[in-house]
């Protein structure tokens, strides 16, 4: 068995397969989560549901996933090939289910795999996972005969949201897959509701053949915003490799970033919530939590991490939420998961209803000088080192800024803030900077590269 310790992240398992992990660690992961499952519920025979995405490992690695539920005496819930958010509704609606996997490597690159994991109607994380990793070393496993079936899921998640949103008003867009596990499911949800989307790359292939599966990346989306402008869509969506990131692609070309959408989903909300908590992710840009004020509600900046905002969501009874990696959470008429087919269509939703433009709807929230999310590739150890520099160079108190450490150094200028971040995901250093001018931001973002690039 391989298990490199590093894959046990802040809220999934991932890593390089057949390099950080392999077959027989997926084996003792699903033995360890029957025992996980047991310990908390004291159920004997607890009845699991596993999915997977699109990735050419997943099918083996569900196989080994499910081997070990069995032979740990679980019942195993086949779901195929779905998108997490998928994964998630099951525990919704699967009758007596108290857990479930999805084998999904998300937005990282073909040679990646992992595990999103829910107990009960929640993502487990922190702790939780590690929890995992000192079952696997203790060997502190249960044996008996386990069982398994095969359901139909994508049918009653395609009612659901069929009976949700009725029959849409017509509007044009355009989708964009990626090749992921969207294209599961994707044509068949949004024509339920009347919509008659372009898909693009809609075919599942875990090569990637079209492009990198990650829609919060603008070069990314090349193809998604030439086919929005050649047939004058009103808005392009992308979704990254299960399914539960969105990207938007506006109806003159422009890419949306992750807090410009939260910030036009956000405004539409609070119509109906007035006064309304909305959590963002500390990513996320002042304006767009300004926004939310302006418009009612009161924004809670929160740790980055999806198990982390939609714990958030849920203790803070907040009708939405959200990252600018593209993870958003509705609360108000749904579970409270991520979901981008669904965030997709409320976006659809609000542009139909008001018969606006996604740049008429958010001419209210002021321009800013910013840059979109920085990835730095760099080592586990380095990340952390730079951050931790970071913390001692703004340590002593100051009138000029203000420091906000809960998740990596957010600094906060008159003119705008920066941020570092070590991911929680990859070896990759985050970074983000914003002003309210060009040179404000040149500034802000030399406070920070100065400490960071010589220790890259």
């Amino acid at each position: 068995m391989k298990m490199n310790p590093v894959i046990f992240r802040e809220y999934d398992i991932r890593g390089v397969y057949n390099s950080d992990f392999d077959r027989g660690f997926a084996l003792e992961l699903g033995k360890a989560f029957v025992s996980y499952v047991r310990g908390k519920t004291g159920i004997k025979n607890p009845r699991l549901t596993l999915g997977h995405d699109a990735r050419l490992s997943s099918p083996e690695v569900t196989a080994s996933l499910a081997e070990g539920f069995k032979t740990s005496g679980a019942h195993v819930i086949h779901l195929g090939l779905v998108t997490s958010p998928i994964s998630y509704f099951s525990t919704f609606t699967v009758e007596n289910v108290q857990g479930g996997i999805m084998v999904t490597g998300s937005h990282n690159p073909p040679d990646y795999n992992g595990f999103k994991i829910s107990f009960g109607r929640s993502t487990i994380f922190g702790d939780e996972i590690k929890q995992l990793e000192k079952i696997i070393l203790a060997g502190d496993f249960v044996s008996g005969p386990g069982s398994e079936e095969k359901i139909d899921i994508l049918t009653p998640y395609v009612e659901r949201y069929k009976k949700e949103f009725g029959v849409m008003a017509p509007t044009p867009i355009v989708l964009d897959c990626g090749n992921g596990a969207a294209g599961c499911v994707a044509r068949r949800l949004y024509e339920a509701v009347g919509l008659k989307p372009k898909i693009l790359f809609e075919q599942p292939d875990g090569n990637f053949p079209n492009h990198h599966p990650d829609p919060t990346v603008e070069s990314n989306l090349v193809a998604l915003k030439e086919e929005v402008l050649s047939s004058k869509a009103a808005v392009g969506i992308g979704f990254d490799g299960d399914a539960d990131r969105i990207g938007l692609i506006a109806g003159d070309g422009r890419f949306v970033l992750g807090d410009e959408m939260m910030a036009l989903i956000a405004q539409d909300i609070l119509q109906e919530h007035k006064g309304a908590k909305i959590i963002g992710d500390v990513k996320c840009s002042d304006r767009m939590f300004d926004f939310v004020k302006q418009n009612g509600g009161k924004p809670i900046m929160w740790k980055t991490g999806h198990s982390l905002i939609k714990e958030k969501v849920k203790l803070e009874k907040a009708p939405f939420g959200g990252e600018l990696s593209g993870h958003i959470f509705f609360a108000d008429r749904n579970y409270g998961y991520d979901d981008a087919l669904y965030a997709g269509l409320r976006v659809v939703e609000i542009l139909a209803k008001n018969k606006k433009t996604i740049g008429e709807l958010l001419e209210k929230l002021p321009p800013s000088y910013c840059t979109p999310e920085i990835r730095i590739d760099t080592t586990e150890e380095k990340k952390h080192a730079i951050v931790a520099k970071l913390k001692d160079r703004f340590a002593r108190p100051s009138s000029e800024y203000a420091v906000n450490l809960i998740d990596g150094i957010r600094v906060s200028f008159a003119d705008g803030w920066a941020l570092a971040r070590a991911s929680n995901t990859q070896p990759v250093l985050v970074l983000r900077f914003e002003s309210t001018s060009e040179e404000g931001l040149e500034r802000i973002r030399n406070s920070f590269e100065s400490v960071v690039k010589p220790m890259l």
